[in-house]
């Protein structure tokens, strides 16, 4: 063999291990309500700042509208904004089958309609024969496309801390054995006490230095077990968290319209959605464009900039409140408002769902692993854009989607995508061998 036959088979050889390098293990953290801003001040983070410093950084990550839980877990597992992927709020109705999606704690919450509009991450691995652990991810538990992950613990209310060590040791082990390929972690207090006490207050700063301390564990278990060089880490939240003033900013709409003229309202805060009978909506639509502090919308009139308008469970009007606003029926009926008096349990002080573009709805993205640059700063991104990266660790293809390849590939150590350079070097090396 000549030295240049010689060279190019070595040179394909290293690509072609790098090309199978991409199929490592990968572990996703879902850290929900953790706002962009939370971790700023990192000398006092040392568990973060060990991510930084090792991975990828991102600016910040915007939400998709609306800026919830349910609709933005599903885009970051789909790639695909909520009007394709059909899940467009915690609360939803159908009106063909009158069933009804309550943040998924109702029996219905699990029918096939509201989850297979598209295929999301773990559903496309179990299909391709991998094997994907999940803990107390929400919708883990659902049969979608008529696949499961191969393990789920089921999504409980506000997992404790104990929850995610355990659910951390857990995932590192099952990914060193060779049990499974993926490992998704779910965890929600940042979010709760967000809601309950605001984004700046002393329970938020202590939730964080917790988590903080989670992370500092996890990063050490990693070494002690070996897989620096073989598993990817990414973390990620799905909205960030603004602040709420009760005594001031509540729309009560049974001020400016007759509720008994609407079918059927679901949801209450920042977004909520409107059937009001047939008769009667024109003039629902007049009294409620005339309120301050939020907007109104037709269907077909919902700005096309939320990619959110074309969505199946869409309402015939959708009310969308200005930051800090809430819109509800009555404050009176709202399980944590008793007599216009503030009550410790279950005060908001803090709310997410507005106009995705709002700072405060902004989210968080980092990463670390064998994949990743280190101590890389990369721009903004979308929540959209977080499939792709996902998909590009675990060396698979990944579904049609929303998301912008350009915008996330500078955080990747090897940015090309390799097939076409590997077939090359296939027919390069069978050529050589023929002669």
């Amino acid at each position: 063999m000549t030295r240049v036959a010689l060279n190019i088979s070595v040179a394909c050889i290293l690509l072609l291990s790098r090309c199978c390098d991409a199929n490592r293990k990968l572990l996703v953290f879902l850290i929900d309500g953790f706002r962009h801003d939370y971790m700023d001040d990192l000398q006092n983070l040392p568990g973060f700042r060990e991510f930084v410093e090792n991975g990828v950084k991102v600016d910040y990550l915007t939400p998709d509208f609306p800026s919830l839980s349910y609709p933005n877990y599903y885009s970051l597992m789909t790639g695909r904004y909520c009007e394709v992927h059909q899940m467009t709020g915690n609360y939803m109705w159908d009106k063909d089958t009158m069933k009804e999606f309550l943040i998924g704690t109702n029996q219905d919450s699990r029918l096939p309609l509201w989850w297979d509009g598209s295929e999301p991450l773990w559903v496309t691995m179990q299909k391709l024969g991998k094997r994907v652990y999940m803990y107390y991810w929400p919708g883990c538990e659902v049969t979608i496309l008529g696949v499961r992950p191969s393990f789920c613990e089921e999504y409980v209310y506000n997992p404790s801390e104990k929850n995610l060590t355990d659910s951390m040791e857990n995932a590192l082990n099952v990914l060193k054995s060779d049990k499974a390929d993926m490992a998704g972690i779910y965890y929600e207090k940042i979010d709760v006490e967000g809601h309950h006490f605001g984004p700046r207050s002393p329970e938020i700063q202590r939730a964080v230095l917790s988590l903080d301390r989670a992370f500092q564990t996890l990063n050490q278990k990693i070494k002690e077990k070996k897989m620096r060089d073989d598993l990817n880490v990414v973390l990620f939240s799905d909205h960030g968290m603004t602040e709420l003033d009760w005594m001031e900013k509540v729309i009560e709409l049974d001020h400016f319209i007759d509720m008994s003229h609407v079918i059927k309202m679901m949801d209450r805060g920042p977004v909520v959605n409107l059937w009001p009978k047939q008769d009667k909506f024109e003039e629902i639509y007049q009294n409620l464009s005339a309120v301050n502090s939020m907007r109104v919308y037709k269907k077909q009139e919902i700005p096309e900039r939320f990619h959110y308008r074309s969505g199946r469970f869409v309402s015939t009007l959708t009310l969308v409140a200005e930051p800090g606003w809430f819109i509800t029926e009555n404050k009176a009926k709202l399980p944590f408002w008793r007599n216009g008096s503030r009550e410790a349990e279950g005060w908001q002080h803090g709310w997410h769902g507005y106009d995705n573009e709002f700072v405060d709805m902004r989210g968080f993205f980092l990463a670390q692993g064998p994949d990743f640059r280190t101590n890389f700063r990369a721009g903004p991104i979308r929540t959209v854009d977080v499939y792709n990266v996902l998909c590009k660790t675990l060396g698979i293809r990944a579904q049609p989607n929303n998301g912008s390849w350009p915008r996330v590939e500078c955080m990747m150590k090897s940015a090309a995508a390799p097939a076409a350079s590997s077939s090359a070097c296939l027919m390069m090396m069978m050529m050589m061998m023929m002669h």
